[in-house]
């Protein structure tokens, strides 16, 4: 029987991951546990996991070894980066864990590094001919103003200092107020997004757009499946132009019924729950490649329209539960 543990790092609210990842070893009848790391014993996917350690920040210089102390304690086989703060110190990582026979399910440092910069994203994917906002830094803002435009965070998430500026004096504003802006065109259109998942080669094997049709704070509330030909060609276009691997979550809004990428972010996304349960099961399949096993290419095999409506849940715990994570490195 084959055996694998799983960490996924960072997990937080990441209940549903964690759970997937659960059902994925137990669906294949692989022998594992699945871990989480986190700061705080509060986070709710600490209480769904196997067991849960804690770690430095993603910052702290000393992470990347006490993660790596802890995979190797643990005999983890697969690592699940979850936050795009944590994503180049383990792309920087990837031959070290490999040379520990540890999969990290991390695009290499190129890519995140491209897709951690809003800029430079739409700039690489324009100049390979895939369709994406047109974006400026502020020094290079056309003279002639094509309100209204967005002023977002280069390296920003979840909507954080993301705005729209429909007036000359608001573009001003924002730009001076977000730290690091990129000012994008507005994309009028609906906003889908695209979830990706590419083998260890870069090879894509299954693209799932979702229409965010209620989005809160970031992240997908209400939404639908939708197998359109259009937006799974934009997923393997953007998959042309960057090499991927594991989960990718593409952002793009159909404007005048063209399909235009606005950010990408390298990781699973809010939303993956709606894409699992269309048939699209990334945990499983990523299960699968960490144990050496070969997953077919699955494009536009999906359910169709299938529909999400989220809603919160809650753990109650009393201060005796409170102390479940343990140390993630031994000092």
């Amino acid at each position: 029987m084959s055996r694998l543990n799983v960490l996924v790092t960072a997990a937080s609210r990441r209940v549903p991951l964690v759970r997937a990842f659960r059902e994925a070893l137990d669906t294949l009848g692989v022998t594992g546990q699945v871990f989480v790391t986190d700061v705080n014993p509060l986070s709710p996917a600490v209480h769904v996991a196997d067991r849960a350690f804690r770690v430095p920040m993603a910052t702290d210089p000393h992470y990347l070894r006490a993660v790596a102390d802890l995979c190797e304690r643990e005999d983890v086989g697969l690592v699940v980066p979850t936050i795009d703060d944590e994503l180049p110190v383990f792309a920087s990582a990837i031959e070290t864990f490999s040379g520990r026979g540890i999969r990290v399910a991390v695009s290499g440092p190129e890519t995140i590094e491209v897709c951690n910069d809003k800029y430079q994203t739409c700039q690489r994917l324009r100049g390979a001919g895939v369709p994406a906002a047109e974006s400026w830094l502020p020094a290079d803002l056309p003279r002639t103003e094509r309100l209204p435009m967005f002023v977002k965070p280069r390296g920003g998430r979840g909507s954080v200092q993301a705005f729209a500026a429909t007036t000359p004096k608001e573009l001003a504003f924002f730009v001076d107020y977000v730290h690091d802006p990129v000012i994008q065109e507005y994309l009028r259109g609906p906003e889908f997004t695209l979830d990706v998942f590419c083998d260890f080669e870069g090879r894509p094997l299954s693209v799932v757009p979702r229409e965010r049709v209620v989005i809160r704070a970031g992240v997908i509330d209400r939404g639908r499946t939708a197998n359109d030909p259009a937006l799974i060609e934009l997923g393997l276009a953007c998959c042309r132009a960057l090499r991927f691997a594991a989960a990718v979550n593409i952002q793009c809004r159909v404007v005048n019924g063209v399909p235009t990428v606005f950010e990408i972010n390298p990781r699973f996304s809010g939303g993956i729950p709606l894409t699992i349960a269309a048939g699209a099961d990334f945990p499983k399949w990523l299960v699968e490649l960490a144990l050496g096993r070969g997953v077919p290419a699955r494009i536009g095999e999906f359910s169709a329209n299938l529909w999400m409506t989220a809603y919160e849940s809650a753990f109650f715990l009393d201060e005796r539960r409170l102390d479940v994570l343990e140390a993630g490195a031994r000092r």
